[in-house]
């Protein structure tokens, strides 16, 4: 099985593709077109995946199983860690799946099939950074690295020293890689396979919906389930997703069991436009209960929801309820008149007998979040434990990202610059039976 790699042609190139992978007995799998692409490229480096459900693992696999009727033939594949490798689903459980049945044999002390040409298949791990100098000495054609952007890139490029071969044997050299964006080598990752691409170097994207083999609607629904960052990185393959902003740190959150029972206390709407329809992913509606007392701020609830009309007021108008007459209710009022004819509509129809008004906002959402972004910055925020707060939290971490919800960080916004709006002019009216009882009541 002696092949010169770089003087085939097209034909010669599809006859020894068809034989390495489509006839290859230990390669149980019909590859998608995405692994398909992976598994006939030649070239140096390659990375593949990018997102979740593409079939990294088994094209990992599959790669390194295409040369095991070469005698001299030795591969290694590896994770981070050990018990990594060994989860179910993942490569040694995916190996045994595959190669139980067949003429392989697999030794279990050395980690390793071994197969009836004399090839073998090896598993390892990096996990910290001397653990790399476990190869030295070993000679590998091909070695594979699952979820690359959890190794750090010196580990990487050792292994460059391991991948090498006698003069007289002609099996390709290949070093392949599969990875979702995120991960401690994020950054080294996306430099080396996304920015600084060429002819020894490549990557392959492949996603769920290039996987006919999963159960693709389900785990749709299950990644709905992440925080937006993820979600991205997972289920779009986004690499250029910021983990955290600059306006909100996770970190500065502040959770607290109970409220104190004076203070100043808002509800802020910020409204959204949009139905939600199969396909689409409109904003949302969201009121945003806050409380200021002796310069720190309490955010008591978020209701967050998308609503038709009738059912937008019904939800409106219980939440007033709950929250007592005693809360001033504002609402952002959009430009030109149709927004004056909604905040008239509430005002008359649905918060009758509620201290509510409209608010014209100005400035761009980012100038209108610095106030309360730097209240979070500075330990002055605390949120009251609740179902909500990790949807809140991961808005705001991300903000202002484009592609990202930010109603929440408006509506926050909001509340925050009616509570201190409120609080001047209060102080500038001069009218100290006012002022006395606001004191009295904080």
């Amino acid at each position: 099985m002696q092949w010169q790699w770089d003087n085939l042609d097209r034909n010669d190139l599809i006859n020894v593709i068809y034989k390495l992978i489509i006839k290859n007995s230990y390669i149980p799998i019909t590859p998608t077109n995405k692994q398909l692409e992976f598994l006939s490229l030649f070239n140096k480096e390659v990375l593949y995946g990018g997102a979740a459900g593409g079939g990294k693992s088994a094209a990992l696999l599959a790669a390194a199983l295409m040369f095991v009727e070469y005698p001299k033939y030795k591969a290694l594949l590896l994770r981070r860690t050990y018990s990594q490798l060994n989860l179910p689903g993942a490569l040694m459980d995916l190996a045994a799946e595959w190669l139980d049945d067949t003429a392989a044999k697999w030794n279990g002390q050395e980690k390793q099939w071994v197969f009836p040409s004399g090839a073998t298949l090896n598993f390892g791990y990096l996990d910290t950074e001397k653990d790399k100098f476990r190869y030295q000495g070993a000679e590998f054609h091909f070695v594979g690295v699952d979820e690359l952007t959890q190794f750090n890139e010196s580990q990487y490029l050792y292994l460059f020293s391991r991948i090498r071969r006698p003069k007289d044997v002609s099996v390709p050299l290949r070093f392949r890689s599969a990875s979702n964006p995120g991960g401690i080598g994020h950054e080294w990752v996306k430099g080396r396979f996304l920015s600084c691409v060429g002819n020894d170097r490549l990557f392959i994207p492949a996603r769920l919906y290039d996987n006919p083999h999963l159960d693709q609607e389900s785990y749709a629904k299950n990644l709905q389930e992440l925080d937006p960052v993820t979600r991205r990185q997972l289920q779009d393959g986004d690499w250029d997703v910021i983990t955290e902003g600059n306006y909100f740190k996770r970190v500065n959150f502040k959770k607290v069991e109970i409220l104190p029972n004076r203070g100043q206390v808002v509800r802020f709407w910020d409204l959204a436009a949009t139905e939600a329809k199969e396909g689409n992913d409109p904003d949302y509606t969201v009121g945003v209960k806050m409380r200021h007392l002796s310069g720190q701020y309490y955010i008591e609830d978020v209701v967050r929801g998308r609503y038709n009309p009738n059912a937008l007021e019904a939800v409106i108008r219980d939440t007033a309820e709950k929250d007592g007459k005693d809360i001033s209710i504002y609402m952002e009022q959009e430009p030109g008149s149709s927004g004056k004819i909604v905040i008239d509509h509430y005002a008359k129809n649905v918060l009758n007998g509620y201290a509510f008004r409209g608010v014209r906002n100005t400035g761009s959402k980012i100038s209108r979040a610095n106030p309360f972004s730097a209240a979070v910055e500075n330990g002055n925020v605390f949120l009251l434990n609740g179902e909500w707060n990790k949807d809140f939290v991961n808005e705001l971490i991300v903000f202002p990202q484009k592609g990202f919800h930010d109603d929440q960080v408006d509506a926050a916004s909001g509340a925050f610059d009616k509570i201190n709006n409120k609080g001047k002019v209060i102080i500038e009216s001069k009218k100290i039976n006012r002022v006395s009882r606001t004191i009295e009541g904080y």
